[in-house]
């Protein structure tokens, strides 16, 4: 049955027929307008957006426009151009831009014909319905325009707080009643307490209260859903509706439910200047304007396809974070501001440039692509280069930097023999899965020549002499091994099978020396892998069922607790792409079915994080595989990568669980975008994180799924 099974699997990824079409779909991105010099300090109040999709925001220095990717003082009508409206509305149907003045009423449609004097300072808010009708509204008075003819009604003496029209109909919001103007008299509709604002849907108005929102009836004012405050903020000052569903705007960013019930929320320096929303307004595609009291902030829902987004971060990796051959994580000196960025070494440059070499190689199985092999090829110089830049025989540094400019670590550098460049020592297990992974896709994928294979070759095959000559360490500069580049059995095997280290370090090494054998044809390497299987349970370990790990706390090594903790995502990270190694290069059918049985144990478990990779690799071994979810990551990666401090743990609308080992802290995962921009050795889970947007990240995480899912044609080609 289980080889059914992985027939068919195999079946639908190597079937281009089957494969998914990388059709256009939309995605949120945030777009931010910066208010020019002359504004600066300016107090921005409420926002529209009329028929030809022109925004127009109200301020206390008069009326705003965007010009590029400014807010400029309208200057466009010079009779207007000094006066400072009181209020903007739109006509409705029409989308028409109305102005509220001290003294008058007006607007440059319809020929600019339609305009109203009235005494100042009487009113403050107006509505306009299609047949051109004008309700004003002010603290004691109000009116309505009609035919040329100024009407007074009945104010109803209390403060009002909206004024709007919802088919030809107008209708007023008090903080005690809401009312419907009926023969030129206002009707009372519905009691209110505590109702903020109101939005129309088809016969029903919808109101927000402090705590979530409830619909009622247009015709009677009967409820038509009870109040609901499962919401991400049910604190809501402004509900608006567009055909994507229902939005609004809270003291603590803006949230849209959208038609399948589920919510996106937008919030932090991510989507906003300040989190504080005052009001929002929507444009004819959907696209979100969301006011605060000091900015614009644009929810732009961008319609491209998968390859547009590979094409994207391919394009911002080559313009601004290769580093050597590296790929850098950049650090910014202003939050948010990419033009203060600057690219620095980190404590795992080696892994985290894999997952780019990674890209570029599936990248060049799938389109034979010149380009993609050279970048192959120039991040492996930097890989090559940790051996030489060290007066160590095969071992491996971190990273390197010209003498004087390291950022990570600073206490784990050396000087180099070359006096105008330094290393940095203390080199992990994270750091030898990257050499093991990357030595395994260059000579699969890009080593076309005996010259070519030969440098891969000898780029591990110098590692592992090392690893073995010393007992199966990593030993630094000081002749001492490193905490984390551990595997002699001796430390393996201290640890219980409760603690993963045990499974993963065996892991590690037996897919080293089974690729180490494939590249050289060495027998040691062989001799020594079977060794360890069979002398010391490395295969045992292996093959340690993910159920079993848990917190063990009180095996301490060199003073750190080792099984102290929750679960570790960086030894999933390390684990997956280890799987991809020690599977393409088992010895023989049996190991591969061993293998293939340790992974589908660990991608089960793995499932509710829907990562692309760990699915995209477990397809390309065992055969197990969750199209849906990889899809999802894949159209759901976000576009910003920097690392804005993000908070969710307040929201509302979230189904929390108990505590667990896993660290898994709701039922279901929260979209990227929303989340803290992370690696893949971070706990997805995490509701809240980031590093206050002085970080950005490469979209690296995004090639590698993304080439993957072509070269197995889980996406059309």
């Amino acid at each position: 049955m289980k080889n059914l099974c992985l027939f068919l699997c195999l079946f639908i990824y190597i079937n281009p027929l089957l494969a998914d079409p990388d059709l256009p779909f939309q995605q949120p991105i945030s777009v931010k307008y910066t208010l020019s010099d002359e504004l600066k300090g300016a107090k921005l109040q409420k926002v529209v957006v009329d028929y030809d999709d022109v925004v127009h925001v109200l301020s206390d220095q008069g009326l705003l426009r965007i010009i590029d990717d400014e807010l400029v003082k309208d200057l466009g009508y010079r009779p207007l151009a000094d006066k400072k409206p009181i209020d903007i509305a739109l006509q409705e149907e029409t989308g028409y831009l109305y102005y509220l003045y001290s003294d008058e009423w007006l607007t440059n449609a319809h020929a600019g014909i339609p305009y109203g004097n009235f005494p100042a300072s009487t009113y403050d808010r107006l509505a306009i319905n299609h047949n051109g009708t004008v309700l004003l509204s002010g603290p004691k008075v109000m009116g309505l325009y009609a035919k040329g003819e100024l009407k007074k009604l009945k104010h109803p003496g209390e403060t009002i707080q909206y004024v709007q029209v919802h088919r030809g109909q107008f209708y007023v919001l008090g903080d005690k009643q809401l009312y419907r103007l009926e023969a030129e008299k206002l009707s009372p509709l519905h009691q209110v307490n505590d109702v903020s604002s109101m939005t129309f849907r088809e016969d029903e108005i919808i109101l927000s209260t402090s705590d979530g929102y409830y619909g009622i009836s247009c015709l009677d004012g009967t409820r038509t859903f009870a109040p609901f405050n499962k919401v991400p903020v049910p604190e809501i000052s402004k509900l608006t509706t567009t055909h994507n569903g229902l939005w609004a705007a809270t003291p603590q960013g803006a949230f849209m439910r959208q038609p399948d019930g589920k919510f996106r929320y937008y919030a932090s320096q991510r989507w906003l200047d300040q989190d504080k929303v005052i009001d929002m307004a929507a444009d004819s595609e959907g696209n979100m304007y969301l006011l605060t009291e000091s900015g614009l902030n644009k929810v732009e829902f961008r319609q491209h396809t998968l390859a547009d987004k590979a094409d994207y971060f391919e394009n911002k990796i080559r313009q601004r974070h290769m580093r050597y051959g590296f790929i850098a994580e950049m650090r910014l000196k202003t939050s948010g501001d990419i033009s203060t960025a600057e690219m620095i070494d980190t404590d795992n440059d080696g892994l985290w440039s894999s997952f780019y070499l990674g890209s570029q190689a599936y990248r060049y199985a799938v389109t034979g692509e010149e380009k993609a092999r050279r970048n192959a090829w120039e991040c492996f110089e930097a890989f090559e280069r940790i051996l030489s830049i060290n007066q160590l025989t095969g071992f491996p540094s971190r990273t390197f930097e010209r003498k004087g400019f390291k950022v990570s670590d600073a206490d784990r550098w050396r000087d180099s023999p070359d006096p105008a460049w330094e290393w940095k020592g203390h080199t992990s297990s994270d750091e030898f899965v990257a050499y093991i992974y990357v030595a395994s896709l260059m000579d699969e994928f890009l080593s076309e020549t005996e010259t070519e294979k030969k440098r891969v070759a000898d780029f591990m095959d110098v590692i592992l002499t090392h690893m073995i000559e010393h007992d199966y360490y990593f030993i630094d500069i000081d002749g001492k091994p490193t905490l984390w580049g551990r595997w002699n059995p001796e430390y393996i095997n201290w640890y219980p099978r409760t603690i993963g280290d045990r499974r993963l370090g065996s892991m590690h090494l037996i897919a080293g020396l089974q690729l180490g054998y494939d590249l050289t044809g060495k027998e040691i390497y062989k001799e020594e892998a079977y060794r360890m299987m069979n002398e010391h349970g490395y295969l045992d370990n292996i093959m340690i069922p993910m159920e079993e790990i848990k917190s063990t706390p009180g095996y301490i090594y060199e003073g750190h607790n080792m099984g102290e903790g929750g679960w570790n995502h960086s030894d999933d990270e390390m684990a997956f792409l280890t799987y991809w190694v020690i599977h393409r290069h088992a010895f023989n059918d049996t190991l591969k079915q061993n293998y293939e049985e340790t992974i589908h144990n660990h991608w089960a478990i793995e499932k509710p994080e829907r990562n692309a990779v760990w699915n995209l690799i477990t397809l390309g071994t065992e055969g197990s595989f969750d199209e849906a979810s990889t899809l999802w990551f894949l159209r759901d990666y976000p576009m910003d990568l920097v690392r804005y401090t993000v908070k969710n743990s307040h929201r509302k609308d979230l189904t929390y669980l108990e505590p667990n080992f896993r660290e898994q802290i709701t039922k279901e995962l929260l979209p990227q975008a929303e989340r803290p921009i992370m690696r893949y050795n971070a706990n997805p889970f995490n509701l809240d994180g980031g590093s206050d947007g002085l970080r950005e990240l490469t979209g690296a995480e995004y090639l590698l799924p993304y080439w993957m899912a072509r070269y197995y044609k889980v996406i059309a080609n």
